[in-house]
Order: C-alpha cells, then sequence, then structure tokens
C-alpha cells in the first residue's frame, strides 16, 4: 500500500461537516489556535543528526504558518551538539538547556517539560521530538490541527491506519510490538495504539496541570520508558488523546542507537508492575 508523503502532512483534515457544523468548526479552530508551538528536543551527541533536523523543523514551520520555539536539552553530550545548537539559535528561535553530565532521557524531557511550560501560554502547544532525525517534522500541523479539533494530546503513532517504521532493527519491533500488547491489555487507552513514541503534541495546560499534580514524578523514569509513564499519568486526567500516523524513519537516524533494548524491557515491566499493583519502587 502506498504511504503519504511527508509533505502531504501539511494538508488539513478534510471536514465531513454539514455548512453550518464546518462555519462552526471554523471559528472554533481561530478561537484554539495556539500562539504559539514550542518544540522540546531530548538530545545527546546528535551532532550528526541535529543539523538536517533543525533545518526540516524550521521548512515545517514556514510552511505551516505557525510561530514557534525550540527548547534543546543538550544531555552531557560530548560532541559538538550545543555548539551546532547554539550557532542554530542566530538563524531560528532555539533555547538552549545544557546537563553538566549525561542524566538519562527521562530527566531530560522532564526538564525540556519544564522548560516548555515555563514559555508556554495557556492556548500553545508543547510537542516532544527525538533529536536524532527519525521524526518527520511535517507531521505536526496535522498534529496540531487535531489538537484544534478536541484532542488533549496526540500521538505520532507506528500503529495508526498509514504509519510505518523503516529501518527499525528487529529487536527494537519486537520491544515495540511487546509493549504495545501489554499497555493494550493492562491499560487500555481509548485512541492509543502506540504507547511508547516519543512524538507528541500536547495542550500546554495538560502538561502544566500534569506538574501541578505530580511534580517532577510526572516523568518519574529515567529511560526510555519515561513516555509511557508520562502516558499512564495524564490517563488519570481524563485527558483525550488521538493518534497521527507516523512514519518513524530509521534510516535516517545519525550516529548509533541510545536504547539499551534489555534494560527498557526490564524497566517498562517494572512500570506496568507498578501501576498495575501498586508495587513500589
Amino acid at each position: 500500500m502506498p504511504q503519504p508523503s511527508e509533505n502531504e502532512f501539511f494538508q488539513p483534515a478534510k471536514a465531513s461537516l454539514e455548512p453550518s457544523e464546518q462555519l462552526k468548526a471554523s471559528k472554533d479552530s481561530v478561537r484554539f489556535r495556539p500562539a504559539k508551538v514550542i518544540m522540546a528536543l531530548p538530545a545527546y551527541n546528535e551532532q550528526e543528526s541535529l543539523p538536517e533536523l533543525l533545518e526540516r523543523i524550521g521548512e515545517a514551520f514556514a510552511d505551516s504558518n505557525l510561530p514557534y520555539e525550540v527548547v534543546i536539552v543538550d544531555d552531557g553530550s560530548s560532541d559538538d551538539t550545543a555548539k551546532i545548537a547554539s550557532q542554530m539559535s542566530f538563524q531560528m528561535p532555539i533555547h538552549l538547556l545544557q546537563h553538566e553530565q549525561n542524566a538519562g532521557l527521562g530527566v531530560t524531557i522532564r526538564d525540556g517539560l519544564r522548560e516548555a511550560v515555563d514559555r508556554a501560554g495557556e492556548r500553545d502547544i508543547i510537542v516532544t521530538m527525538d533529536a536524532d532525525n527519525t521524526h518527520p517534522p511535517g507531521l505536526i500541523n496535522r498534529m496540531v490541527q487535531m489538537i484544534h479539533e478536541g484532542c488533549d494530546v496526540v500521538i505520532a503513532s507506528r500503529f495508526e491506519s498509514g504509519g510505518c517504521a523503516v529501518g527499525v532493527p528487529f529487536e527494537r519491533v519486537l520491544l515495540s510490538l511487546g509493549a504495545r500488547a501489554l499497555f493494550t491489555v493492562m491499560f487500555p487507552t481509548r485512541g492509543v495504539r502506540d504507547y511508547t513514541s516519543g512524538y507528541r503534541a500536547y495542550r500546554a495546560s495538560v502538561i502544566r496541570q500534569g506538574f501541578a499534580d505530580h511534580g517532577d514524578d510526572l516523568v518519574g523514569e529515567k529511560g526510555f520508558s519515561c513516555m509511557a509513564d508520562i502516558l499512564l499519568k495524564l490517563r488519570k486526567q481524563g485527558v483525550l488523546f488521538g493518534e497521527a500516523p507516523l512514519r518513524l524513519r530509521y534510516d535516517r537516524k545519525g550516529g548509533e542507537s541510545k536504547m539499551q533494548v534489555f534494560k527498557t524491557i526490564w524497566l517498562t515491566l517494572k512500570l506496568l508492575a507498578r501501576n498495575r499493583f501498586g508495587i513500589k519502587k
């Protein structure tokens, strides 16, 4: 089956409404249009991927006419990740945070979300995305449109119709499928198929409330299981989830993967046990 090109994701969702309903939806879209989109990018040794990714992000927002900012959290990189981010800040609105030492993905996501919330107004949208150039920035406009239409959180999903994964190592495919099966059985969540995707759009108000409810424990996991951790906590807030089809392009990735697959499996199982059976850390 042919897959949609990245440029097709720039097209707004087609309405199947009566004329009066279309007018109301149009007015609602204007009313809830965000003042800006704030990107939060966790980065660790991404000097090979970051320049092209930032260029693609700039092109995506130029095509969509959405105002935006980019928060890059450098997690103690030993390469030129921070230098590249600083240089690119003269060309686009980038805010760089740096960890002196590598703290892990969870802490990096938490700090990025904290900074994004501090910069966000109530109508703004926060987008998290991997910094390794595997996520297509062209999908942002579609995700924002879905939030305009009522979603609180939109997940870029490999399992949504039209989504796929290209060039992903076999063990990571098994991890994703296994995690999906376990979360679907133990924590079925309407509108969610991909529980571990790091590419998401959130209403800023949802993340702000999440921090108000949980503090730093909103992102309590340090490793790659942190994205599922966030989802389970937001699930308790009663937020409305939606998914947009993600074409994960692992073949675009520069540098080596930072994921330790077996460690991630163990941490994910522990996360499931804690949330399902009340087992403490």
